[in-house]
């Protein structure tokens, strides 16, 4: 017989997200709370899972600064102007998975013909990483 209705992990990050509206709502688009909530965020990582989350934020910081620092449903992200999360990451241990994702929403201007990824599978960071990582984030936010 087929589950119906969400698993443990996803009702957990339904509560977080709303958690973080009604933060989010009482901030406004306060760099700094952004910033102390994804950095908080990343703190409660695993260890390898933090790596990517401290990889991530360095690489957004540096290439897209105007991204604002937020979290998505618990999960480290970087907002467009309107707030809108344009690329975040999904950490493994948080949903039992062998490997982080960094996932870009549709806002993200990785379009490429008529098919492109949107998700990239990260079991551990380093320099190749954090280069294509780069790119990435640049093509998204030109």
């Amino acid at each position: 017989m087929a589950e119906s209705g969400l698993s443990v992990q996803e009702r957990e990050a339904v509560k977080q997200r709303a958690k973080e509206l009604r933060a989010q709502e009482k901030a406004g688009k306060d760099r700094a709370a952004g910033d102390a909530a994804v950095r908080e965020a990343i703190a409660k990582l695993g260890d390898s899972d933090r790596a990517t989350g401290e990889g991530l934020y360095r690489v957004v910081t540096k290439v897209a600064p105007q991204l604002l620092p937020k979290t998505y449903y618990g999960m480290p992200a970087f907002a467009n102007e309107a707030g809108k999360p344009v690329v975040f990451l999904r950490p493994a241990d948080k949903f039992g998975e062998r490997y982080a994702t960094i996932g870009f929403e549709d806002r993200a201007a990785l379009d490429d013909g008529e098919l492109w990824p949107v998700a990239f599978a990260v079991p551990a960071w380093s320099a190749q990483v954090e280069a294509r990582v780069e790119d990435l984030v640049r093509t998204a936010t030109r």
